[in-house]
């Protein structure tokens, strides 16, 4: 493998940096202990009450959120199957593509 050597210039802006690739011997590995300690803080006491509340109108957002989204998708594909149709109805070289909305009397 060739290793490449760093290039000096005159001026430190211009600077070539050794590449050292990493070997899985250096790579850090936390050990399982602290992975396991890391989880502990999110366990709640047996004892401790559950935030009802809390959880149910986290849910309504989310749910409000997931509807929200879902009805913009539903518009937008509606818009663009629309649009589409038009635009193919103009390109086959009608002239009667656009609706026309006539006011009820």
């Amino acid at each position: 493998m060739k290793t490449q050597q760093p290039v000096i210039s005159e001026d430190d802006e211009h600077r070539v940096l050794k590449f050292v690739p990493r070997t899985s011997a250096t790579a850090p590995h936390p050990p399982a202990s602290e992975a396991a300690d890391d989880l502990s803080r999110y366990e709640k006491a047996p004892d401790e009450p559950d935030d009802f509340r809390h959880r149910m109108m986290a849910n309504a957002v989310a749910f409000t959120l997931t509807a929200a989204l879902i009805g913009i998708g539903i518009w937008l594909a509606v818009s663009i199957a629309d649009l589409r149709k038009t635009q193919d109805c103009v390109l086959i070289g009608r002239r009667d593509c656009a609706r026309i909305s006539v006011p009820q009397s």
